[in-house]
Order: C-alpha cells, then sequence, then structure tokens
C-alpha cells in the first residue's frame, strides 16, 4: 500500500474509528435494520439473480455504445426545450453552474439528496459566491448542520442516533432539547418549506438518464427532489455520464432492483420521470432546466476494460452494508465522496492511482459486496486488478517487495521453508517485519512442520 498522505490520513482515522465501539454500535443497528427488510424485498422478483444478470447486460449495453447513447439523450432532451452542458472535470461544472447563477441574479438554492453535488463540493463554492445552497434531504439536511459530508451513500447520517441528531437541532435551530424523531422531522420541514418559495434555482441529481426519450428519473422518499426540480424557475441536473439507459422500459427492472437493494422496499415512495421545461399549456414545473453531464474522470475507467464494470453501479450502496471493513471504520474515514467497497474500486481511477490507491488494500476481499451487488460487479475482483496496477506502477515500498519476493522463494521451495525452528520464524515474522503484528495478533508458527507431521502419519499409519 503507498505512503501518500491520504493513505496516512485513512490510517490514522481507521485507527480511530476501528476502536469506537459507540460508533460501532450505531452503525450496526442502522445497517442492520436494513439488511432485515432486504430479503423482505427480494420476494418481488419471481428470479431475483435473472434480474441482476438482465441488468447487469443492459449497463453493459449502454456503457458499450455509451457516446451514441449520451448523443441521443442530448438531442431528444435539447428538442424537448432543455439545455445540455458537457463538463469535463468538476471545475467546469462549477463555473458553469455560476454563469447561470449570475444570469439569474440566484441567491438562493434548494438542492436535493445528490452524490455528484458531494463529489465537486457544490455547496463550498456557491457559499463561497455568496450564494445560500440548502440541503432539502432530512439525511443531507443533517450533514449540512452539522458541516460533514455524506456518511452513507443512501443514508448520510446513519452514523449519528435519534439523541445526536436532537443535541444537533438543538444548539443549531434553538429548538428544545430531546425532541423525539417525529418532532425533528417537522422541525426540518418548517426550516426547509419557505426555501423552495425564496429559490429562484433547483439542483438536482438523476438515478438514471433515459437516452430513448431524453429523460432523466429520481427516486426518493420524501419528496423533496420532486420540489426542487418544480418550485423554482430553473432546474440544474448533475448528472455522471455512466447513468445512462438505454430505453423508458429498462426502470421497471432498474427502479425495484435500486429500491430493495438498498432500502428493502418493493418501489421507493417518489419516482419521477422529467424530460424537460415546462411546456406550452403546462402549469408546473420550472421555465427552464439544464442537465450537466459529468465525466469527472469516469471516461479513466471506462477506457480500461478490466475496471470498466464498476460504471454499472446504481449507488444503491448495498456493498457498503454489506462490507466488514466499512462497518467498522465508516464512511469519513475513507476521505472521498464514494466509500465503502465501491468508492474503494472507482476513487484510485478517479482521483489518481498513486494518491488513493490505498483504499483497494481497505478490503478482506471476502467476497459479500460482489455477491450483494444488485448489477452484479465483481468488485473483489477489481480490487485485486487495482492492487496489481499499483504493483504495476512501482508504489510499494521497498520492504514490502523483499517481503514478498522472500516469501515467494520460501513457498515455491519447502526445503526453504522448513529451515529453522518454529521460535526462529516466529521470531523473523513478528519481530521483523513489524507491519503485520501493528494492528494484528502475532502469527505463530506451529512447533512441527507440515513435512514433519506427514510423515509421522504416515510412519504410523505403516506401522499399522
Amino acid at each position: 500500500m503507498g505512503t501518500s498522505d491520504q493513505a496516512a490520513s485513512f490510517l490514522n482515522k481507521t485507527e480511530i474509528k476501528a476502536g469506537d465501539m459507540d460508533h460501532r454500535k450505531k452503525i450496526n443497528f442502522n445497517i442492520g435494520r436494513y439488511n432485515a427488510v432486504v430479503p423482505q424485498g427480494k420476494q418481488q422478483f419471481d428470479n431475483v439473480n435473472l434480474a441482476r444478470e438482465r441488468a447487469k447486460n443492459i449497463k453493459w449495453r449502454a456503457l458499450e455504445t455509451l457516446d451514441q447513447q449520451l448523443e441521443r439523450f442530448e438531442q431528444i432532451f435539447s428538442n424537448n426545450g432543455g439545455k445540455v452542458i458537457w463538463a469535463e472535470d468538476g471545475e467546469a461544472a462549477l463555473q458553469e453552474i455560476m454563469l447561470i447563477c449570475q444570469e439569474k441574479q440566484c441567491r438562493t438554492i434548494v438542492k436535493s439528496k445528490s452524490m455528484v453535488t458531494e463529489e465537486i463540493h457544490l455547496n463550498d463554492f456557491l457559499e463561497k459566491q455568496g450564494i445560500d445552497s440548502v440541503e432539502t434531504d432530512l439525511g443531507e439536511y443533517i450533514q449540512q448542520l452539522d458541516h460533514e459530508p455524506p456518511y452513507h451513500i443512501v443514508t448520510p447520517a446513519m452514523h449519528k442516533s435519534k439523541e445526536d441528531i436532537a443535541k444537533l437541532f438543538h444548539e443549531k435551530l434553538q429548538v428544545a432539547p430531546g425532541l423525539s424523531p417525529t418532532q425533528l422531522t417537522l422541525v426540518a420541514r418548517d426550516k426547509l418549506r419557505s426555501k423552495y418559495l425564496e429559490a429562484s434555482i433547483g439542483v438536482t441529481g438523476a438515478n438514471f438518464i433515459i437516452a430513448e426519450t431524453g429523460s432523466i428519473a429520481i427516486s426518493e422518499n420524501e419528496g423533496n427532489g420532486r420540489l426542487s426540480c418544480s418550485f423554482p424557475k430553473t432546474h440544474i441536473v448533475i448528472v455522471g455520464i455512466e447513468k445512462v439507459i438505454p430505453s423508458l422500459t429498462d426502470l421497471a427492472l432498474f427502479w425495484p432492483l435500486l429500491s430493495t437493494f438498498g432500502t428493502g422496499q418493493r418501489v421507493t415512495t417518489y419516482n419521477s420521470i422529467v424530460s424537460g421545461p415546462k411546456q406550452p399549456g403546462e402549469y408546473d414545473g420550472p421555465e427552464e432546466m439544464y442537465v450537466i453531464l459529468l465525466d469527472n474522470g469516469r471516461t479513466n475507467l471506462l477506457s480500461n476494460v478490466k475496471v470498466r464494470e464498476s460504471l454499472y453501479c446504481i449507488r444503491c450502496g448495498a456493498c457498503l452494508n454489506a462490507c466488514p471493513v466499512y462497518k467498522n471504520i465508516g464512511g469519513h474515514a475513507y476521505g472521498a465522496t464514494y466509500s465503502g467497497p465501491i468508492g474503494a474500486v472507482i476513487t484510485p481511477h478517479l482521483k489518481g492511482m498513486r494518491e488513493w490507491n490505498h483504499l483497494s488494500y481497505a478490503s478482506s476481499l471476502c467476497g459479500n459486496c460482489t455477491a450483494v451487488c444488485p448489477v452484479k460487479i465483481n468488485l473483489h475482483e477489481i480490487l485485486l486488478e487495482n492492487r496489481h496496477e499499483t504493483v504495476l506502477e512501482g508504489d510499494p515500498v521497498w520492504m514490502e517487495k523483499i517481503a514478498w519476493r522472500g516469501w515467494k522463494q520460501a513457498s515455491l521451495h519447502r526445503k526453504w521453508m522448513n529451515m529453522g525452528n518454529y521460535r526462529l520464524k516466529n521470531w523473523v515474522i513478528n519481530r521483523l517485519f513489524k507491519g503485520w503484528t501493528k494492528h494484528r495478533a502475532d502469527l505463530n508458527f506451529p512447533e512441527k512442520t507440515f513435512n514433519q507431521r506427514w510423515k509421522e502419519r504416515t510412519e504410523n499409519h505403516a506401522a499399522l
């Protein structure tokens, strides 16, 4: 594993969080609630594995023809009165948003939950420009009040208990201490409702881009996304280019998969399809609508055949809930927008392998992430591929190289493995190579080698 500043920060954070039993109790409780209902959601499928396989094939076809799908979306969406903006990176997307804000003389933006906007740090950028960007998803609103990024792809405040949130609302909003979850929700709704009327621009992400109809699809459970894209006069959608699917009928498969594997629901409460600004004769909807198609490193993944399938991800969060590493160190330890197994896979390619390759080593390679992925991404295999690329780039430190060469030679030559007694071997492994025992118990060799035990076994059988 590399020794970058990011890697050092990651190790420091994980050391603290792994020993925080209160944190572990909260996250395991909240993940446990999801894991308890996911099997119930799966019952809506006659053959859930076949559904996952079909979804993977659809995403494969979409990404293999990505240029055609996106151009088709742009043409149809433009014909519907919308405007498409192509952004090569986060900075380009932010500048385009700023130009729209200046044109509309915008001072307040309402924003629904979007990991892509977290990826480009939109709220921080707008705050520096003197624009009030208000998170309207309850979990994101809680995190914004606490000046923290989302902890989880689906549940931004998963690491907070109801007592933590009550304390936060008391401190930040000057409400009575010790409010119940229902009361806290009503407080948030009261604070946020007026913002929809003040805002001249609404910002959303998109769960899917539909090429066939020039539409974007949004899934949510609170209705804030629907309000954000309909109340303000201008609607801006920021979405990664990988979210495209070919046909409107594909939603009949992807919407249930997303809800089932994400939250255990048969389908999320609100599912919206938006195909452009309001048309002549329509009373509702924005007067203008922009879709910003963001690359920001995604073509790096697309160009790498061995890791390309990570772009199939529909951001359900199932791999985070299944990952034993994530459940011990939490989302913020990763130091990146996307945490858990999918974050460990894509972040090195989105942000730079040399600085972020350590995330691909933050895995037990148990394969549970692959087993629960609704689109069957081979996450554990891609983690290994990332590690392989790290080695090819010459990143491992010289001591690590020497250690693995020695282990390889000993493994290939049994006589070498048998040299020395077990005490000497224990000393070499546990004292000379201190990296192993820094966070683990000592690795102790048995008193007798395998060859000795095998010889004794065969001699005893021969004697019988």
